[in-house]
């Protein structure tokens, strides 16, 4: 069975979600978080680069039966505002091969 839900409305801006309550503090939640988790440091930018954007993300959570379970905010990196070359250079994330994997769990598990 499908459901929709029509009456559940989430905010596409900054400026939408500041004005009501549920979503200030979802807000304030994710930069706690933040806080907490000790993701982030202020720094100065140097002149020759640009600074990374961000922007805030908020979706309503639903349970199963279609009611709100809880209202999330996220602040997240506007990466793609980058250009390469100037704000970064080439990135590298070397990674096995599936069958590397595997060949190696079962040399492993044979010689123990």
């Amino acid at each position: 069975m499908l459901r929709c839900n029509l009456a559940v409305l989430e905010p596409n801006t900054y400026a939408e979600a500041s004005k009501h309550d549920i979503w200030r503090h979802s807000m304030q939640k994710e930069i706690q978080m933040i806080d907490k988790n000790d993701n982030w440091e202020l720094t100065s930018s140097p002149q020759e680069k640009n600074a990374i954007g961000f922007k805030w993300v908020f979706r309503t959570k639903m349970n199963l039966d279609g009611s709100i379970y809880k209202h999330k905010a996220r602040l997240v990196v506007t990466g793609y505002a980058q250009h390469v070359g100037f704000d970064y250079g080439d990135a590298f994330a070397p990674v096995a091969r599936h069958d590397t994997v595997n060949m190696l769990i079962a040399l492993s598990a044979n010689f123990g």
